[in-house]
């Protein structure tokens, strides 16, 4: 006992040292961790296991994860989302799988069972990591987070069909027919219970527990809804992730979210560092040692045939920059690989030394992942860097903004917002995200746009949002409005920020954040119309 609790209070000194000098020089905590992990392996000697116990913990930290994505994604906003789950999630998941399936079997010649079992684990990307960082950098509703969302959502489900199928290959006493029988009983039962009886009563579930007017009992009601839920749908056949995500759609639905969410976000965090944790503690250094030059190479060529296979699986349907940045968010090998990988190994599928090889390779993956998201706009500016001659310059490089008014958003309302400023010889600027319609803006003949995201609060400085006449908010998504209105505010409440919103909620929201003038879009229409008809009737 002494020695477990000496080797936790030693994980954590080192866990913590680590972090305070990886946030010095900003970088992600997900590396400390890690590095904790192959640290006190080597430490202590670590077998497996030692080490199950431990991943089972770890879970958990995926599973909340999960359940506060879910709490993001109500059932309505799934059912919009069917194009980025089961059009570009089947298209990466095949593509990947039977590529790099191919290429372990010709390039490799390892047997046909075990390339698709490599093939289609490393078609997985990391939830936990890409997630947890679109999360903290609010980006989880942006174009290219969406579909990022959804690849990952379907390669969660695709993990188990995917571990279906090697248990199929390496069994010869199983029916095919039986185990197909049994997931489709399995699916049933839990959209019964999920989409039917969860969300009819667990509003009143949670109406009984605000009755005792006990944060503690409303903490544990959460608990119990998770972990309850994830073990569950795992009962069933499925996994712990799959049974939290689908939880936290049922609460989506209700007024308890924003609370649940604030209240898991702690527990989230921590159990996610024990699980990268033990992500470390599955690194073997002296494999890199004797094995490098093949890690490498395997990391290099994974990379880019993976990173070329998800380009080309969304391109066609997409805007290029949008494009890049979710396969820059999608290039790495994820933490159901490993899942996948053990499994293989332990069914006799892949020699140890090859499994070994593969982890690595996969944990080198994870933990370059963190760096690109950090850097994800700067590489997709690189690539998708706009052509300009000497006619279509932007207008005010070099100078200093001042007397303008900023136009956040050139969708049709930025469009028409910028005309009429144009014909009254107002000075503005516009600052839009998307690549393509700065480009369509340029070809009009528009000079004062700019490729930026004003929900960035350097971008709004940059642009002197203190001194400018006014900031006109234009933009469709809901959450961005809501975002650019917070880092306004945080300039003073002097700057005229005009607003247009979509509901009396919306308005309300955005009230709170200290901007006065806001024009609600129903409102004014319905002003318009019975405008209209009381000039007609008297007419």
């Amino acid at each position: 006992m002494d020695n477990v609790l000496f080797m936790i209070i030693t994980t954590i000194a080192i866990a913590t040292l680590l972090n305070i000098f990886l946030k010095k020089i900003e970088m992600p905590t997900i590396i400390g961790y890690i590095i904790s992990g192959i640290v006190i392996t080597s430490l202590f000697h670590l077998s497996e296991t030692s080490t199950q116990s431990l991943k089972h913990v770890a879970e958990f930290g995926i599973v909340f994860l999960m359940f506060t994505i879910g709490l993001e994604f109500s059932f309505s906003h799934l059912k919009n989302m069917k194009k980025e789950v089961f059009l570009f999630g089947a298209l990466e998941v095949l593509g990947a799988g039977f590529v790099f399936s191919a290429i372990a079997r010709y390039a490799f010649e390892l047997n046909a069972k075990t390339a698709i079992a490599i093939g289609f684990a490393l078609a997985l990307s990391s939830t936990a990591i890409v997630l947890k960082i679109l999360n903290e950098n609010k980006e989880i509703h942006s174009g290219y987070g969406r579909i990022t969302l959804g690849i990952l959502l379907f390669q969660d489900l695709a993990v188990i069909p995917i571990l279906l199928l090697i248990s199929i290959i390496t069994s010869s006493d199983v029916s095919l027919s039986d185990l197909f029988v049994q997931l489709l009983i399995g699916g049933v039962v839990v959209f019964v219970v999920f989409f039917i009886v969860a969300r009819y009563m667990i509003e009143r579930f949670f109406e009984l527990i605000l009755s005792t007017n006990s944060e503690e009992i409303f903490l544990i009601g959460v608990f119990l809804i998770v972990i309850g839920f994830s073990f569950f749908v795992e009962w069933i056949g499925f996994t712990y992730s799959l049974g939290a995500f689908l939880a936290g759609m049922v609460l989506a639905d209700t007024r308890y979210r924003y609370r649940v969410e604030a209240d898991l976000a702690p527990f989230r965090d921590i159990l996610l560092g024990v699980f990268f944790v033990t992500i470390g503690m599955q690194i073997d250094w002296h494999s890199f040692l004797t094995y490098g030059h093949i890690i490498l190479g395997l990391l290099v060529g994974i990379i880019l045939i993976k990173s070329l296979i998800i380009y080309l699986s969304i391109r066609f349907f997409i805007q290029r920059r949008t494009a890049i940045k979710a396969t820059l968010a999608l290039f790495q090998v994820g933490e159901f690989a490993l899942v996948v990988l053990s499994l293989a190994f332990n069914k006799g599928l892949i020699e140890d030394w090859v499994s070994q090889v593969l982890v690595i390779t996969v944990v080198l993956s994870m933990i370059m992942t963190p760096f690109i998201l950090k850097n994800i706009k700067r590489i997709a500016d690189y690539a998708t860097s706009l052509p300009q001659n000497p006619t279509e310059e932007y207008s005010f490089i070099g100078e200093h903004f001042k007397h303008h008014v900023i136009i956040c958003g050139y969708g049709p309302v930025g469009q028409m917002v910028a005309k009429s400023l144009k014909k009254k010889n107002i000075l503005y600027v516009i600052l839009e995200h998307d690549a393509k319609l700065v480009q369509n803006a340029i070809n009009e003949g528009e000079s004062a746009v700019f490729l930026a995201n004003a929900s960035q609060k350097s971008v709004l400085e940059y642009f002197n949002v203190k001194e400018s006449l006014a900031v006109i908010v234009a933009i469709d998504n809901e959450r961005q409005r809501w975002l650019i209105c917070e880092n306004i505010a945080s300039f003073g409440s002097s700057i005229n920020t005009i607003v247009k919103v979509n509901n009396r909620q919306e308005e309300e929201i955005i009230k709170q954040l200290g901007v006065k003038h806001i024009i609600n879009g129903r409102m004014a229409i319905a002003d318009m119309l019975a405008q209209k008809a009381i000039t007609c009737s008297i007419e």
